[in-house]
C-alpha cells in the first residue's frame, strides 16, 4: 500500500510539474504577444505623429508668403574718401552693392541716389582710419551704412527697401 501511495504521489507531482510548465509556457507566450503588440503600437504612434508635423509644416509654408529672391544694385562709381592721420594722407576706396527683395522699391530708391551717395560719403569720411583696419571696424561700418540707407529709404519711399549694404571692394591705403 505504501508503494501505491508513493506511486500515486509521484504521478501527482509529475502532473503538477507538467501543469506548472504549461502555465509557464502560456505565460511566456502571452508576454511575448504583449511585447509585440506594444512595439507595433508605439511604432504606429510615432510614425503617425511625424506625419502630422510634416503636414502642419507644409500648411505653414503654404500660409506664409514666399520670400522673394534677392536683387542686387551696384553703386557705381566706387566711393573714395580721404583721412588725415598724424599728418599723413590716407585714402579709402569702397565699392558697394545694395541687396533688396523688391525690384520696384529699389527702382523708386534710385531716384534719390544723389542724396544716398552724399549720406554715405559723409559716413565714410567721418570714420577713424585705425578703426577701419580691423575686421570688426569694417563690419561696424557696413552695419552703419545699412542703417543709413534704410533710414533714407524709409523717409523717401516709405519702405525699408534695402535689406543689406554689401562691400564688394574695400581698399585702405
Amino acid at each position: 500500500m505504501a508503494k501505491k501511495q508513493a506511486k500515486a504521489s509521484a504521478e501527482g507531482g509529475a502532473l503538477a510539474a507538467g501543469k506548472g510548465k504549461l502555465k509557464l509556457i502560456v505565460l511566456a507566450v502571452v508576454a511575448l504577444l504583449l511585447a509585440i503588440a506594444l512595439s507595433v503600437g508605439a511604432t504606429w504612434f510615432f510614425l503617425s505623429r511625424g506625419d502630422k508635423s510634416a503636414e502642419s509644416a507644409k500648411e505653414e509654408a503654404a500660409a506664409a508668403p514666399a520670400r522673394q529672391s534677392a536683387v542686387y544694385e551696384d553703386l557705381a562709381p566706387a566711393f573714395v574718401v580721404n583721412f588725415n592721420q598724424n599728418g599723413r594722407q590716407r585714402y579709402m576706396q569702397v565699392s558697394l552693392s545694395l541687396m533688396a527683395r523688391d525690384e520696384a522699391q529699389l527702382e523708386a530708391l534710385k531716384v534719390h541716389m544723389p542724396m544716398l551717395r552724399n549720406k554715405l560719403v559723409m559716413l565714410f569720411s567721418s570714420q577713424s582710419f585705425d578703426a577701419l583696419v580691423t575686421p570688426v571696424g569694417k563690419e561696424m561700418l557696413r552695419q552703419q551704412a545699412t542703417a543709413t540707407v534704410q533710414e533714407l529709404a524709409k523717409q523717401e519711399t516709405g519702405a525699408l527697401t534695402v535689406e543689406q549694404v554689401l562691400f564688394t571692394n574695400f581698399v585702405l591705403q
